[in-house]
């Protein structure tokens, strides 16, 4: 069983050092081309190709996280780019104090 702040699962393997309550300090494992031809690969992976080429999975997570947060608000999944802009500006113009 993991509990918040514990250093168990896959991640544990780059939590060095971790405190009572599971902290420490993280440490990925760094990409290293071993010829030019890798490092010309490796070079090409940034977040903005990958948000160019938009994969299914990435693609699926955005739509995912995007339906959480409208759950979260009451709101059907399927609002239009428009809805939702007036929705956020109803709820800012709600909690904004008054003037």
């Amino acid at each position: 069983m993991t509990f918040p702040g514990s250093v168990d699962g896959p991640w544990a393997r780059y939590v060095e050092n971790p405190n009572s309550r599971g902290v420490g300090t993280v440490h990925y494992r760094r990409l290293v081309p071993v010829d030019a031809e890798c490092a010309k690969e490796l070079g090409k992976r940034t977040l903005t190709n990958l948000y160019n080429q938009r994969p299914a999975w990435l693609a699926n997570a955005h739509r995912r996280l995007d339906e959480a947060v409208f759950a979260s608000y009451g709101w059907p999944a399927d609002l239009a780019h428009d809805d939702i802009l007036a929705k956020l500006l109803e709820l800012n113009l709600a909690r904004a104090p008054a003037r």
